[in-house]
């Protein structure tokens, strides 16, 4: 079964991954000999380091083989059609794993292959990272209890966080400038599901608060943008001060790159309650769950 959004996951299979998990990160070496024998793509359209390595790492350790596919020699959608892609890989390998720009990409190919098919990010939703940020927030506090608060551009990460939130048992508040709000239709389906606030208000949105997430404002794409994003969000920043609106044990997260003086401050970022770092660890062993439910 594929893994392309937490909108079409199942809250069993949700929890399932966030709990295997934590099971590998705390246990690798019972798991290193999962995979043998099986064949992982991983396949890239757009720039990447953490997803990357994780997710090359991830696989390995699994004692899969990874092979990574670079775009420049694919040619997506211009060289080669989605389809044809995906029928061809499919004869190949165990599992593909695909980083695009369009999401309508990843459902192309998987509909033209038998093999499951795992999204390391398009432009509709980015769930591996969801798996990743509830592992961290579980980490810290039980998720039925946890208030989490994104801030910034209402985007892929901002779609996947806010579904995994309510399907596990938080609240999620979503704090973003007019005009940045996420997708009113993903909205729409977390407040079929669990408690969404949406609002332009940082104080709101923060007072009292388990968790302050931030992303970058303008994301891959969206460069001719930045100068204007710059000026609209320039209200939105996480600092140490901004934290102390927040619940006393209140943690910090990025999903990173991080832009240090834009979205966030230097010294936020190395805050004692900045858990960016091990956000950034457990996209490794939230892949590593993501094999083992596809493959194991």
């Amino acid at each position: 079964m594929s893994f392309l959004t937490i909108a079409e996951t199942p809250t069993e299979r949700l929890q399932a991954l966030v709990d295997v998990g934590l099971a590998v990160k705390a246990a690798p070496n019972e798991y290193r000999t999962a995979l043998d024998g099986r064949s992982v793509g991983l396949f890239f359209q757009k720039q990447s380091l953490r997803t990357w390595v994780s997710c090359d790492i991830a696989t390995a350790e699994l004692g899969a083989h990874p092979i990574v596919i670079s775009n420049d020699q694919t040619g997506l959608g211009s060289r080669e059609a989605p389809a044809d892609v995906g029928r061809v890989l499919g004869r190949y390998l165990d599992a593909l794993g695909m980083r695009v720009f369009d999401h309508a990409n990843l459902t192309e190919i998987d509909d033209s292959t038998q093999i499951p098919l795992v999204n390391l990010l398009s432009d509709l939703e980015h769930p591996c990272q969801a798996v990743a940020d509830m592992m961290t927030v579980a980490e810290h506090m039980p998720l039925s209890e946890a208030t989490i608060t994104y801030v910034g551009d209402g985007n892929n990460v901002c779609h996947s966080l806010m579904l995994a939130a309510v399907k596990l048992g938080s609240s999620i508040r979503v704090v973003a400038p007019s005009g940045y709000e996420p997708d009113a239709e993903v909205t729409q389906m977390a407040r079929s599901i669990g408690e969404v606030t949406v609002t332009s208000d940082l104080a709101e949105g923060v007072a009292g608060t388990n968790v302050i997430y931030t992303d970058v404002w303008t994301s891959m794409g969206q460069e001719a943008e930045a100068k204007l994003r710059r000026r609209q969000f320039v209200d939105y920043q996480i600092t140490p001060d901004l934290l102390e609106y927040a619940d006393e044990d209140a943690i910090f997260m990025h999903c990173l790159p991080a832009h240090r003086g834009e979205e966030v401050s230097d010294e936020m970022m190395e805050h004692p309650r900045s858990m960016v770092f091990d956000q950034a660890e457990n996209r490794l062993h939230s892949f590593k769950a993501v094999l083992l439910d596809e493959l194991g």
